[in-house]
């Protein structure tokens, strides 16, 4: 049993209470009884909101389920005067623009990669917030951008064919984002800045300079002899560092050592679907985490090898401008923190009747106490240029959520002292709802609004969950070809555009899933930023160096300016839901094949979760390609499942078999993992696993599930174990 202790009538777990009065309060100019009042006059208000937000969920999903089941043949024009009769599909409002005042640069004004971190490891957040700059020649060398072949091998030690295939790749990106006037990069046999102008020496020992000279904005050393040159395209920076005896500047003629680019030009740093935080452990955690973010001490400590290394957050990089003044670069990305949404309660603090409350409520306001830190600070490695708290508010259902939400933002300001829209808020366009009244959603939150993005993964899985009673889904890998991906991936585009968020807010689009795959990376992710989008997510800092580079091929407000002017994308497109015509012509192959296929990946991802705690992870699939697997591709395998259990597709038995099945490759895929339990050493471990038992749950209770959602039934399962 938790201990706890009373505060303003809530009851609250000894570990978080003392969080709060030793960590989290001093320093802030708020006392404890100022910090509990305020947050039980939350609690008290909102509460009652926030349960009767939920009921409608549920109201309305009962409602087009009934819809459904009398309903067996399509008729958008029906389905669509339906959806508007009961409320689901809401009037949109006459044209406006967002009015959101004091964002930061990295949102409103560039366009680049943006990473989504788990908070709850230091590690992973402090590598993320460092993300910023990022050397364009170890994610070259490390990664398949570059191939093996003719004995560029990567090996244990230095290849230097491998390394001249680096700065190869490296000298081709420079033509392009940097051209010369004369001559190419591949050419240069030194660098210097010569009466304020880039001055390149060229093999046949003449000089050039840029084709931009704005592109120059200065140095660091000698300009003669620079040790490195910092120069910007697109808005993005890019820093040639120099260094003749360095062992790689040796073997360059220029002495060329590294190009470091500006990469993740943001971070959100995740409380929700990357983390695993049932209880009030685990928040601390998560919130210790933050705090050090924002008071700019986080350091973590690990064994590499025979070494210690410490990690700590990154300081600025200074250089001299051509005037000879001083330039100062932020030498951390710009973080967000992501709230977890409306549905979860926490047993960490309980109200006066007992009962724990809203997660998101805690969130907003432990998250924006932390961020004071930040906020109060004049010197020393700040987070914010714009005097603004940036949180990202996962999983809201339409505009009365988000007008919920923005009235929990403008409470926990009162509470805190801080002026009106200093939250500002993220709008994650992962909910059917929300995507189909996207700009009326916007318009709730037009003050605040700095961010919306497209969630392939958890808007697939409340697609599947909304029309669950509408027929069959089809096969998981034909439904990203289906007309309501596009629709909705442009739709979002088109309506941020629309309310006027280019250069005042990011457009963002999802994430990349094979962080071992960076060559296919190159290939497909530019679509992001020539689709309009000014960040896209990326699994890790060396894929956000390399997604950096599409930057600076597409020049994103100049795409978003032509994009303006097509039309908006289809409502009827976007509400025509991925059901096969002709379920029958499934041959058994085919079901077994989708079954087994979902079966291994959400056993992955659960045993993980709910026996370690970890919230996302890199998760062999059935073919052993690593996948980074969070909340989000967990609700589309279940609810996929599920479909087909419903539909008669397949039986409960046949679930309970391929899950066995399953479970021993699984196992097996974990065999040199020394903290892993295995699930499926006989038929009794099956029933005794807890994991297991969470990972058959979610498919066999999957479409009773609130939204489809995962967390319930994780949460459960996971506190099950911790007891």
């Amino acid at each position: 049993m938790a201990h706890t202790l009373t505060h303003s009538g809530l009851s609250v777990d000894t570990q978080l209470a003392n969080f709060v009065k030793t960590q989290l309060l001093p320093g802030t100019q708020l006392s404890e009884q100022q910090f509990w009042q305020s947050f039980a006059h939350i609690v008290q208000t909102l509460t009652p909101q926030n349960k009767a937000l939920l009921a409608k969920r549920e109201q309305l999903q009962q409602q087009i389920d009934e819809y459904h089941q009398a309903n067996k043949t399509w008729d958008s024009a029906k389905y669509q005067a339906f959806l508007q009769q009961i409320g689901y599909l809401v009037p949109e409002p006459a044209h406006f623009n967002i009015e959101t005042e004091n964002v930061e640069p990295e949102v409103a004004l560039t366009a680049g990669p943006q990473l989504v971190v788990p908070v709850s490891n230091a590690r992973f957040a402090l590598n993320a917030a460092n993300a910023r700059w990022g050397s364009l020649y170890d994610a070259l060398y490390g990664t398949d951008v570059l191939s093996e072949d003719d004995g560029a091998e990567k090996g244990t030690t230095y290849n230097p064919v491998r390394g001249f295939k680096v700065m190869a790749y490296a000298r081709q990106f420079l033509d392009k984002a940097l051209p010369l006037e004369n001559g190419s990069h591949i050419e240069s046999t030194n660098y210097s800045i010569v009466e304020g102008a880039l001055s390149i020496t060229l093999r046949d020992s003449s000089h050039t300079t840029l084709k931009n000279p704005e592109q120059l904005i200065g140095y660091q050393g000698e300009a003669q002899n620079p040790s490195a040159i910092l120069l910007k395209n697109n808005g993005l920076h890019v820093e040639l560092q120099i260094d003749h005896h360095h062992p790689i500047g040796q073997a360059d003629k220029a002495g060329l050592k590294d190009v470091a680019l500006e990469a993740a030009l943001t971070t959100i740093m995740d409380c929700e679907d990357s983390v695993a935080a049932v209880d009030a452990q685990d928040k601390v955690q998560v919130y210790q985490n933050w705090l050090g973010l924002m008071q700019g001490n986080l350091v973590e400590s690990f064994k590499k090898g025979d070494k210690t290394i410490e990690r700590a957050l990154q300081n600025d990089r200074h250089y001299t401008a051509l005037n000879g003044s001083n330039v100062t670069l932020k030498g951390r990305s710009m973080m967000f923190v992501r709230n977890v949404g409306h549905l979860m309660t926490n047993p960490a603090i309980t109200d006066i009747y007992g009962q724990p409350v809203f997660e998101g409520i805690m969130d907003a306001m432990f998250t924006a106490t932390a961020a004071l830190h930040d906020l109060n600070k004049q010197t020393g490695i700040k987070n914010t240029s714009a005097q603004s708290i940036n949180i990202v508010k996962p999983k809201m259902h339409g505009p009365e959520e988000v007008a919920f939400t923005n009235t929990l933002f403008s409470m926990v300001e009162q509470a805190l002292n801080l002026p009106k829209n200093t939250l500002k808020m993220g709008i994650m366009d992962e909910e059917r709802r929300t995507s189909v009244n996207l700009k009326a959603c916007i318009h709730a939150a037009k003050e605040r609004v700095v961010f919306i993005n497209t969630g392939f993964l958890d808007r697939t899985g409340d697609e599947i969950h909304t029309s669950m009673h509408a027929g069959v889904v089809l096969p998981k890998a034909a439904i990203k070809a289906q007309p309501w991906i596009k629709a909705y991936e442009d739709r979002n585009v088109d309506t941020g555009l629309a309310c006027g968020l280019s250069q005042k807010a990011q457009i963002g689009k999802g994430m990349w899933p094979m962080p071992d795959k960076m060559a296919l990376m190159m290939e497909q992710k530019l679509a992001h930023p020539q689709s309009g989008a000014n960040t896209a997510w990326v699994p890790s800092p060396t894929a956000a160096t390399l997604h950096a580079m599409h930057y600076h091929d597409v020049n994103v407000f100049a795409e978003q300016k032509s994009i303006e002017q097509r039309e908006i994308a289809s409502l009827t497109d976007l509400l025509t839901p991925p059901l096969m015509a002709e379920p029958e012509s499934l041959t058994k192959e085919d079901i077994q094949s989708e079954l087994e296929n979902n079966a291994q990946g959400i056993l992955g991802y659960v045993v993980r979760w709910i026996d370690q705690g970890i919230g996302c992870s890199k998760v062999p699939d059935i073919n052993h390609i690593g996948l980074m697997e969070d909340r989000a591709t967990l609700r589309i395998s279940s609810q996929h499942m599920a479909n087909w259990l419903h539909h008669g597709v397949c039986t409960q038995a046949q679930i309970e078999s391929v899950m066995a099945k399953m479970a021993k490759v699984v196992d097996g895929q974990n065999e040199h993992d020394a903290a892993y339990q295995p699930m499926a050493n006989n038929e009794q471990s099956l029933k005794t696993s807890i994991a297991y038992q969470a990972a058959l749950a979610l498919v066999l209770e999957g479409a009773n599930q609130p939204s489809g959602y995962t967390e319930p039934l994780l949460h459960s399962y996971r506190l099950k174990y911790k007891a």
